[in-house]
């Protein structure tokens, strides 16, 4: 779903605290490595926009909130709605990949901030924004993506 960010880094701040309130102050460091792990598989199949890898690292009830279209966003619930959709952005994105420019974990989520890169009217683009995941038995159960306006 669409949700704007503010122009400073204090809601993404606020987001991360939330995040690591949220989870057991107690979970061992192993698990966030394991979650970690995960994200990353997750992240290099999708800029590979390799769909079977993607589909592989699902849970079969995940949960997916794009970010368009505006305002809201498009929720998809399920492994095969989540890969069609993904397999359809594929096609028509070739050349769009995301980078990383920063990942807190905490237990099984995890907020990832990048930029998306692609060339849009034969120009170099960008868009920045966060993922929010969490992760279930070494899979993705869901992926709320969010970004500034």
């Amino acid at each position: 779903m669409l949700r704007t960010l503010a122009k400073n880094p204090a809601l993404i701040a606020a987001c991360a605290a939330v995040l690591l309130l949220s989870s057991s102050a107690q979970t061992p460091q192993t698990d966030e490595r394991a979650t970690r792990a995960v994200i990353e598989r997750f992240n290099a199949a999708f800029n590979r926009h390799d769909t079977e890898a993607v589909a592989a690292l699902l849970t079969d009830d995940t949960v997916f909130e794009d970010t368009s279209p505006a305002p809201d966003g498009k929720r998809l619930e399920g492994k095969i709605a989540v890969v069609e959709f993904w397999r359809g952005w594929f096609a028509r994105n070739p050349d769009a990949q995301f980078e990383t420019e920063e990942m807190i974990v905490s237990g099984d989520r995890g907020v990832v901030r990048w930029v998306y890169h692609k060339v849009r009217n034969g120009q170099p683009w960008h868009l920045r924004g966060v993922d929010v995941f969490v992760i279930r038995e070494g899979k993705v159960a869901a992926k709320l993506a969010y970004v500034k306006g």
